[in-house]
Order: structure tokens, then C-alpha cells, then sequence
């Protein structure tokens, strides 16, 4: 069982404004209609894009999970401010009888920052920290090292969680069973037996747009701080009681009590990894545990605060602040994309052995969580979210048709060869191919191979994902390297062969 609220915490930190707890409706009885939707979604997920006047494919969820080596998958999808239906698919650990149901906990990895989001702005609210001040005027028991950066332009809460502080660190691997835990300053700092960088300011804050796992860190201990409260208690008070996400916590480790109704997390090949899940004591980053259907609790009430309502965790005034844009493609704590009614706040998650992602719409009241148990669960999330958007008429996570350029076979045979990945993807090997007329592309980490269709004489696409190779010429028209772009930073690979 969670730890219940403490009245007492709530009434040092909660102002006029969300001191009544907001709950939100259960889920609405399936029906005919509702049932038909979910095999319709079962029955038709999507792929990224297809050959423009080729028909959409038919992809069942069962077919896909077994392709992508997901034992487990739960999804919860919400229409006209409801949760319409939420369902656990496959086991919660391959190899056991374990099944998923909809009361299962995955790790949220990145989607713990927007829930730690909502508890800070609620201290914003209450006066315990302000938005556009130095977090080192608040910080007691570990400080921002000073930096000529930041000299003029200040390390503050919007920035952090908008990832716009100049703060370093993109993420964290967290910790296996067995391993020894940092203390959130020991991560802060570095320091042993951290296995992340330390957090500091590299760039001038408020100039780069940078995703900063290591700057929600410091936002975390800031939250502490001024509450006096470890981190897991505080956001149960502020965020998980009062919006009814009875099925979430941010303990870290997991509790025992907890573990029997936990997924556990899987490799690339689909077997269970030791230990069974990593421990992240980087919690406001990646320490969440929750399922489906507390994430949508937390969609709808987003999508009430916004449209007015007051008396929530935060008010509505606020909740249309973070909604709207702050540095880059983000709000506060939100990816934010979309305009009028296509309006979206957004955001994905990573861990070691889960993948997920949630989606709301602002004005629509409609919106969905998948989350999986497996290193693959990445490609196959999108694909449901594809399916749903079909079935449920989103303008968002709509299937790309694209058109190919025709190019000789001579030109088609000179990108054949071996190309060695640098930077980010040291040490890989890229593998072209020529098969049955048709380029074909390998690499260590994808399933299958994968067919190369042009863009333009020397520019390709794959089905597959969004990634663009681009092979490159010297003067003599040989090729000589590709970079690969659309799927993540530009990675560029080096002809060997």
C-alpha cells in the first residue's frame, strides 16, 4: 500500500488555491462502441509511413509485441475528459504467469519530470519558490557551483524545467540490484558511487534549449530543501494523492510490498534484466512508478486546469503557463506542440528495460498512455499511439506517405559497402547492401534489415522510424561516407569498405 497523505505537510505548503483534492472520474463502462474501439486499435496499429498509394497495413498489438521482444505492454486512452478504457496486454516478466493488467507499475523514466513539475509549481504557488529567481537562493544543503556563466543570467526554477538552465547531464543509467545507491548529492557532485557527471553550468542559462535530466536533480534536492520533506512524500502530498493516482510513487528503491505487482524490465532480446529493474535515485527525472490510468488522471486534470477550473493541485492560471511555450518545443515540464484545437502537452520516457509515452490534447479532452516493459518498447509505443489516433480521429500520429525517386542501378550498387558509425555510435558498423534490385541497411541494434527507398539520387529513406541517410561524394564521384539524421542527433559514418 502507498503512504497516505500528511495533512501536516499539505497545510504548511498549500495556499488558498488547491487545498481540496481533485478527484477524478473513474472510467466509463465499456459498451459496445468502446469495445469496438479497443479491437479496432488492437487490430490496427500503424507504421511510421508508407509508399504514397499503397494501402495501410494491417498490424495486430499481439504481432508487433512479439516482433519488437515486448513481453509486456498497458495502455489507458482518454475520451471526452474520461478515461474510455484502460488494458494490459502480454506478461509483466517473460517466462513467468505473470500477466499485465491495468493496475500493473512500470517505471515512467523522463515522464517522472512533468508529475515532479506539477509539485513544484505547487510550492511556486504557496510562496515556498519562485519561478525567475537563482535556485541558490533556496538551496541549503548543496548550492549550484558558482560560474562566470551564470554570473548575469541565473540557474532558476523555469529553466530547469523547461530545459533552458545551461545545466548538463542528459540522463542516467540508474543503479542494478547490488549496486550502492547515491544520495541526490552525490549525483549532484559526481561523486562515488555516482555513476553520472556531475551537474554543472556549461552554457549561459537561458541560451540553449538542452534536455537536462541533471537540472531536474537539482529542482529535486530545491523541493526538498524547502519543504524539509524527502522527495517521495512530498510529491504523494502535493500531486499523487490529490489527483487520485493511488497506484504511483516515487520510492526508491521500490518497496517490497511493492515488487509482486511491478513489471519487470527487459533487454533488446527480450529476456529480464538482473535484478529485475535498475534504481533510480535520480527520482524527479526518472523515479516514477505508476500506470496508465494514474497518468491519465494527471491528463485530465491538466486539461481541467486549463480550461478554467480552480481548486486544483495548481491553479488555472498556471496550468495555461505551462502550457505555454518556454524554450524550444517545451513548456513547463511538457513537450507542447500543435495550435487551437490540435494543442498537445506530451512527454516520453526512458529507463533501462521500459519505454512509454503519454499524449493530452489541450481543448479536446481526449488523449492516451502506453507504456512497456522492454528496451524495444519505443518504436512499438508510437505504433499504438498511431492506431489510436486513427481510430479516435487525431490530427497527431498520423502514418507519413512518401514518394520515391527513381535512380539507376548503377548509382543504387555505388552506396553498397560497410560504413563505420562515429561520435555518438563509435564502433558500429552500418551494412548496405544490394538485394533482389532493392538497397538494404543493417545495423548491429535493429531486428531486421532494413529496404532503403530514395528521396533523391543520393538521399534515402527507410519505413521504419524517421530515419534519412544521406551519402556523401568526393570530387572523383565516389562515395565515401552517409549521415544518418530524423531519428535523434546526426550521426555520420565513415566508408570502410
Amino acid at each position: 500500500m502507498l503512504v497516505a497523505a500528511s495533512l501536516v505537510a499539505l497545510a504548511t505548503v498549500t495556499p488558498c488555491v488547491g487545498a481540496q483534492s481533485h478527484p477524478v472520474p473513474a472510467p466509463t463502462v465499456a459498451g459496445e462502441d468502446v469495445a469496438a474501439r479497443i479491437r479496432q486499435v488492437e487490430e490496427g496499429l500503424l507504421p511510421p509511413s508508407i509508399i504514397a498509394g499503397q494501402p495501410l497495413p494491417t498490424m495486430s498489438l499481439a504481432e508487433r509485441m512479439q516482433y519488437f521482444r515486448v513481453p509486456g505492454v498497458s495502455i489507458a486512452v482518454v475520451n471526452q475528459g474520461r478515461i474510455e478504457w484502460a488494458k494490459g496486454y502480454g506478461l509483466a516478466e517473460a517466462g513467468t504467469d505473470r500477466v499485465v493488467d491495468p493496475a500493473t507499475l512500470f517505471q515512467a523514466a523522463s515522464i517522472s519530470k512533468p508529475v515532479a513539475t506539477l509539485a513544484a509549481l505547487r510550492l511556486v504557488e504557496a510562496g515556498k519558490l519562485a519561478l525567475d529567481e537563482s535556485v541558490n537562493q533556496r538551496l541549503t544543503s548543496w548550492r549550484v557551483p558558482e560560474s562566470e556563466l551564470a554570473r548575469d543570467s541565473l540557474v532558476t526554477l523555469r529553466r530547469i524545467i523547461s530545459h533552458n538552465a545551461g545545466l548538463t547531464v542528459h540522463g542516467f543509467r540508474g543503479y542494478a540490484r547490488g549496486e550502492s545507491v547515491p544520495s541526490t548529492v552525490q549525483v549532484l557532485d559526481g561523486a562515488p558511487p555516482a555513476n553520472s557527471a556531475a551537474v554543472r553550468v556549461d552554457v549561459v542559462p537561458g541560451t540553449l534549449h538542452r534536455y537536462s535530466g541533471g537540472g531536474f536533480t537539482v529542482a529535486q534536492l530545491l523541493m526538498s530543501d524547502v519543504t524539509g520533506m524527502a522527495f517521495p512524500q512530498l510529491v504523494q502530498d502535493l500531486v499523487l494523492q490529490p489527483l487520485g493516482m493511488i497506484h504511483s510513487t516515487y520510492a526508491q528503491p521500490l518497496p517490497d510490498s511493492l515488487a509482486g505487482r511491478a513489471a519487470t524490465a527487459h533487454r533488446p532480446d527480450g529476456t529480464p534484466i538482473d535484478g529485475r529493474w535498475h534504481t533510480y535515485p535520480e527520482q524527479a527525472a526518472a523515479g516514477l512508478w505508476t500506470t496508465p490510468s494514474d497518468l491519465a488522471r494527471l491528463i485530465i486534470a491538466v486539461q481541467r486546469y486549463a480550461a478554467g477550473a480552480e481548486g486544483g493541485v495548481v491553479s488555472a492560471a498556471m496550468a495555461r503557463e505551462m502550457l505555454a511555450p518556454q524554450a524550444g518545443s517545451y513548456g513547463l515540464g511538457f513537450g507542447i506542440g500543435g495550435e487551437d484545437s490540435t494543442r498537445i502537452f506530451a512527454h516520453g520516457g526512458s529507463n533501462v528495460g521500459f519505454r512509454a509515452m503519454f499524449v493530452g490534447f489541450v481543448e479536446t479532452g481526449q488523449g492516451a498512455v502506453v507504456m512497456t516493459n522492454a528496451d524495444l518498447g519505443g518504436a512499438l509505443v508510437q505504433e499504438i499511439l498511431r492506431g489510436i489516433s486513427r481510430v479516435y480521429g487525431w490530427e497527431q500520429f498520423k502514418v507519413t506517405e512518401k514518394t520515391v525517386a527513381t535512380v539507376d542501378s548503377a548509382r543504387l550498387t555505388s552506396f553498397v559497402g560497410r560504413y563505420r558509425l562515429e561520435s555518438s555510435g563509435a564502433g558500429r558498423i552500418l551494412t548496405v547492401t544490394m538485394e533482389n534490385g532493392r538497397l538494404q541497411a543493417r545495423l548491429p541494434e535493429w531486428l531486421s534489415a532494413r529496404t532503403l527507398y530514395a528521396a533523391a539520387p543520393d538521399s534515402f529513406f527507410m519505413l521504419e522510424g524517421a530515419a534519412q541517410l544521406s551519402f556523401e561524394r568526393d570530387g572523383a564521384g565516389g562515395v565515401t561516407a552517409v549521415a544518418l539524421s530524423g531519428s535523434g542527433p546526426t550521426m555520420r559514418a565513415i566508408r570502410i569498405e
